[in-house]
């Protein structure tokens, strides 16, 4: 088979070439039919299911766009082996993230029978005040993230924990999931040990300070912004109510879990080996067997009665508790049905549906990059470019529109990197504009779509439905936004100096 080759400008032809794809050239129709089935069937798994349409029914509408696209293919004369190297791409690039769910489940599940759970819970009960709340969620949030330069880490530690004080605090989980997913997206953004924040302007030939330095300009108004709309929910949301809840909770936790301040050792386990970049896998299973190796020495009763089984030898039952809770969840059991709700967590089996959702997405997102599909759609952004604020604007809006076709955030910083690389040369504009946008609206926008990986796994870990949350995650909905303004504006969008501008032979001009 022929390989494809654009008849518009040198970069698409470039970005094909690159590309090495097989077959006839798709049409801008080809490139939008499958986009027109997803979001129609998508939709209408939403208005039916609402927040379960996540648990089977967005996958049957993502399998049957996987079919719709490859049917595309096949018809553009692109071989099927193709397509199947597009999956395996798509696949092999998550492939992490989806080990590092299944230690997610792992990890909550031990530290929920262990009592580490429990003891954030409480600590944090005492020591945070309801006015304040879910600024200080926020804060605490973006501080840890920054520190340990991953926001899935936060969230899979941290992040469980202040949900469980948002339920004891009487506080909205789905705000609460809102202000974390803030916090840790702010750390995570402008730490340097962040992949994200280090995949952004390697794309873009940036150094790495530089394009730090850069997303301030965006990421300091957005930030502000909300932490003021979170301190004014607080404030206006907390009553007297809380606290009377708040200390019952208190009560009731203290009298069937060992509470302690070693009870966070495993917490800590983690945090020091986020900051030693051990992959993230091995750290969470870490935190996870750690959390087993607590419950073991510190909560015998409680795993004897999660256990339940009289016929077994008494030593080898915190073995066997351990094990399930990890596989399955621990399930609670105290006087109080809410806080069974609570501190019943975890377990891989309840990850496996989160990742059937992105297998599934990544599988579609493979088959349209595979049968030149995806790249079709960038390139027709391209050709409506004519200006500064229309190159910003376009970059962004390619980037979230990769993020949901592609299902994954990695896809939606890299493609569009190398597809605008040239664009931005061409036209004067200093590269770190360009890995401002894509971080701005590649990494930012990854966890609000609900079969993205970032989406599938803050839904998995933090327990509450994407589309539920969303409208929460402030910072992530106005950073975007801002950029947009920005590059209308011209506001901090700088220029190559004359005596760095490229020509086309890849020399400087004096």
């Amino acid at each position: 088979m022929p390989t494809i080759h654009s008849k518009c400008d040198p970069l698409s032809r470039e970005a094909n070439k690159s590309s090495n794809l097989e077959g006839d050239l798709p049409s801008l129709l080809d490139a939008l039919i499958p986009i027109f089935f997803l979001a129609s069937l998508l939709a209408m798994m939403v208005y039916s299911y609402g927040d379960d349409a996540s648990s089977g029914p967005n996958q049957i509408a993502l399998t049957i766009c996987c079919l719709i696209a490859a049917a595309i293919g096949l018809k553009n004369h692109v071989p099927w082996s193709a397509m199947v190297n597009g999956i395996t791409r798509s696949i092999k690039q998550a492939i992490e993230a989806v080990f590092v769910l299944l230690a997610v489940g792992a990890l909550i599940g031990s530290w929920a029978m262990s009592g580490t759970i429990a003891s954030i819970v409480v600590y944090g009960l005492e020591f945070l005040n309801p006015a304040w709340f879910y600024p200080s969620v926020v804060i605490l949030c973006g501080l840890t993230s920054a520190s340990i330069g991953s926001s899935w880490s936060t969230m899979g530690t941290i992040g469980v924990g202040l949900m469980g004080i948002a339920y004891g605090m009487g506080a909205s989980p789905e705000i609460t999931a809102g202000a974390i997913i803030c916090g840790s997206y702010f750390g995570d953004k402008l730490s340097p040990l962040s992949d994200t924040t280090n995949l952004a302007p390697g794309v873009s030939g940036v150094n790495l300070f530089t394009h730090i330095r850069h997303m301030l300009w965006t990421t300091v108004p957005s930030i502000l912004i909300t932490l003021l709309i979170f301190t004014a929910i607080s404030y206006f949301t907390a009553t007297t109510g809380d606290i009377s809840f708040r200390n019952n909770s208190i009560q009731v936790i203290s009298a069937n879990y060992h509470i302690a301040w070693y009870q966070l050792f495993p917490l800590f386990i983690v945090l020091v080996m986020a900051v030693k970049k051990i992959p993230a896998f091995l750290t969470i299973m870490t935190g996870a067997l750690v959390g087993g190796v607590f419950a073991a020495i510190f909560q015998p009763e409680q795993i004897t009665q999660f256990v339940n089984r009289a016929d077994l030898n008494p030593i080898i039952i915190p073995f066997i508790g351990v094990l399930q809770s990890m596989a399955d969840g621990y399930v609670a059991n105290t006087s109080n049905a809410e806080l069974n709700d609570l501190l019943s967590r975890g377990g891989v089996k309840s990850m496996l549906t989160v990742i059937w959702l992105i297998l599934i997405a990544l599988t579609f997102g493979g088959i349209m990059e595979g049968a030149g599909l995806l790249q079709k759609l960038v390139e027709a952004i391209l050709r409506t470019v004519r200006g500064t604020s229309s190159l910003i604007t376009s970059t962004i809006i390619t980037c979230i529109g990769t993020n949901v076709i592609a299902s994954d955030q990695y896809m939606a910083i890299v493609l569009p990197g190398h597809m605008f690389q040239l664009e931005y040369k061409k036209r004067g504009i200093e590269a770190k504009n360009l890995s401002r946008a894509l971080e701005d609206s590649g990494t930012l926008t990854s966890p609000l779509i609900p079969w993205n990986t970032c989406g599938a796994y803050v839904s998995g870990t933090l327990g509450i439905a994407t589309l539920a949350y969303l409208p929460y995650c402030f910072f992530n909905l106005i950073n975007p936004i801002i950029s947009i303004i920005y590059g209308i504006t011209g506001f901090t969008i700088t220029k190559i100096k004359p005596t760095e501008k490229i020509i086309e032979n890849n020399k400087y001009e004096e």
